[in-house]
């Protein structure tokens, strides 16, 4: 069994919500957490970035008030995702907040950083740190992360082109701290696969885009449920980054998905890529992963967790565990 922090052994549900880009926000966070896995958002998503303060709070005192009144049934701890990325000019702000607030877990990007990682362990957070490739994930550590989050082949967003069974292999060949296994998990039954390769946590995000309470238009919603993984195309084109989109959301912007041109890696952005008829990344062109096929409806994010349960139970079942 792996070495966990305090803050992810009351963990009862193996579920990381990962944080979506613009469409993660306090609703979603806290109906994460209260139903039992770890809710996240990304701290770019409060703009201006003094509306940050006000999340946070909203966030905390929303999950103290469930505390209060579910003494036994308390909410699983949130988190923060941070941009460590050179471009993010708004990190030293957004870490101060998280430092007021003492998030309980930070979850890094684009970059591993020594001072970050020491600035979070001063307060007593925990640092997960998502990676592509098993080079990049010992810089992670070597830098102070406490945890690592693999970002598999079929990932929504920016995404590996490395097998999960791969990534988890090398990783645990070295590292037996926290892991949250990304890519393609939308079902109980894969959840308890990957904890089966090793890692443990699954890491979810597009299954949850899908849900009420998340920040995205409902044509968004409504293709995840109509899609399946022959829907996703994965490209460089707007960021710069190769990662995972919606070939609807493609067509809608003008464009041929199968015919995107490449772009040049040197030239990332993380929000203003654009396409034809000016469509930018992630507000027109939506990112997305491959296990999109199990889900079959919008629906609260609170029944969506309690499918995930029951799947979990049911696999766990056949395989009598």
């Amino acid at each position: 069994m792996s070495r966990l922090p305090p803050v992810l052994q009351q963990l009862k549900f193996p579920v990381i919500g990962s944080p979506l880009f613009i469409i993660s926000n306090p609703k979603l966070v806290i109906a994460q957490c209260t139903a039992g896995v770890v809710g996240s958002m990304p701290a770019l998503n409060a703009r201006p970035a003094e509306q940050l303060d006000e999340w946070l709070a909203e966030i905390t005192e929303g999950l103290a008030a469930w505390d209060k009144a579910h003494p036994d049934n308390p909410a699983a701890p949130f988190a923060i995702n941070q941009i460590v990325h050179r471009s993010n000019d708004r990190l030293e702000h957004d870490m101060a907040l998280c430092a007021k607030y003492k998030v309980p877990i930070v979850i890094t990007s684009l970059g591993a950083r020594e001072d970050v990682n020491q600035a979070v362990h001063g307060w007593g957070g925990v640092v997960l740190h998502d990676v592509i490739n098993n080079v990049f994930a010992h810089k992670a550590i070597e830098k102070g992360a406490d945890g690592l989050i693999p970002v598999a082949a079929g990932a929504g967003g920016h995404a590996s082109v490395k097998s999960p069974f791969a990534m988890v292999q090398e990783i645990r060949a070295w590292f037996d701290g926290p892991v949250a296994l990304s890519g393609a998990i939308a079902s109980g039954g894969a959840i308890l696969a990957a904890q089966a390769m090793g890692a443990d946590f699954a890491y979810i995000g597009s299954a949850f885009i899908a849900t009420e309470e998340a920040r995205a238009v409902e044509g968004y919603k409504q293709m995840i449920v109509d899609c399946d993984s022959d829907d996703i195309v994965y490209s460089n084109f707007y960021t710069g980054i190769h990662g995972n989109y919606l070939k609807g959301s493609i067509r809608n912007a003008g464009m041929d998905p199968d015919k995107l041109p490449e772009s040049d890696p040197s030239r990332m952005n993380f929000g203003t890529g654009q396409g034809a008829n000016n469509a930018k990344a992630w507000k027109d062109i939506w990112g997305c992963g491959q296990g999109i096929g199990a889900i079959k409806a919008v629906e609260p994010a609170a029944v969506l967790v309690a499918r995930l349960q029951r799947e979990y139970q049911a696999a766990r079942e056949r395989l009598a565990l």
